[in-house]
């Protein structure tokens, strides 16, 4: 009796080939932080150039509304709502109509497939974009903030408070720019998506909330960026009161978390298909 390797048998080479196929689709994810990292790096690069003309864009459009709200606005809290809102305003522009476009895009054209095929977790993919994009923001949003405070002679003491405005701010918007990019079957609909989420972040968001009505109140607090709003109108006050302002960007960062996770569930979804 001879002994005859298991690789020359008629289903050898198959039950091999499945054996290292089976080794390969069990291979390490990558982890969830150097992920993230990666995809940050390059969605900042390949961003860098194209974009910057639009954040420009998007800091002309709000000094230019809070020099038009100047000549309506003498001061006082309507004053403290234009500048606050103005300078979310940017937040909103780009992380959520940029990255809704953006997303909407990159499933027309079938870049999923791409990010698919890397051992890259959905949640990394999302946070790197959203991130990337956030981070355009960071100037242009200082630039519209200081702006305001000399045209209203507002103080500029507690405008660090930026530090945690922006990145909530922009996590719950580019959430909801990354779930419209995601879910639009057509990307010309995130376009329009994305359009109307930062037309609502500019007429909620600048103008002051006493003089809408009670429906339009409502509307305005279910917007996830009239927290950060808020959160950052009530520091240009004599006597903040933080309480107040961590409350705000409590809710806000929940909002984010939650937006998010819609997104990343987004993501699975579209990839998949």
């Amino acid at each position: 009796m001879s002994v005859v390797p298991a690789e020359v048998l008629p289903g050898g080479a198959l039950a091999v080939e499945e054996t290292d196929r089976d080794a390969a689709e069990l291979g390490p994810r990558a982890r969830m932080w150097p992920a993230l990292v990666a995809v940050y790096r390059a969605q900042l690069s390949r961003a860098r150039v194209a974009r910057i003309p639009l954040l420009f864009v998007a800091t002309f459009q709000s000094v230019g509304i809070m020099v038009l709200m100047r000549g309506v606005v003498d001061g006082g809290a309507e004053a403290q709502a234009v500048v606050a809102g103005s300078a979310v305003l940017v937040v909103a522009f780009v992380a959520l109509n940029l990255l809704a476009q953006y997303f909407g895009q990159l499933r027309a054209s079938g870049g999923l497939d791409h990010y698919a095929t890397l051992p890259v977790p959905p949640a990394a993919v999302v946070l790197g974009a959203a991130g990337a994009y956030a981070s355009f923001t960071v100037p242009g949003t200082v630039v519209t903030a200081l702006f305001g405070c000399v045209l209203f002679g507002l103080p500029m003491a507690h405008l660090w408070v930026l530090v945690a405005v922006i990145p909530l701010a922009g996590a719950a918007l580019a959430g909801l720019g990354a779930a419209f990019g995601l879910l639009a079957p057509r990307p010309e609909l995130a376009t329009v998506l994305g359009q109307l989420g930062m037309s609502a972040a500019l007429l909620l968001g600048v103008l002051p909330a006493d003089r809408m009505p009670e429906g339009v109140r409502f509307l305005r607090d279910l917007l996830p960026s009239t927290y950060g709003v808020e959160a950052f109108a009530r520091t240009f006050g004599p006597h903040p009161d933080w309480a107040f302002v961590l409350g705000d960007l409590a809710v806000c960062g929940a909002v984010g978390v939650v937006s998010l996770g819609v997104a990343t569930w987004a993501y699975r979804r579209a990839a998949v298909r």
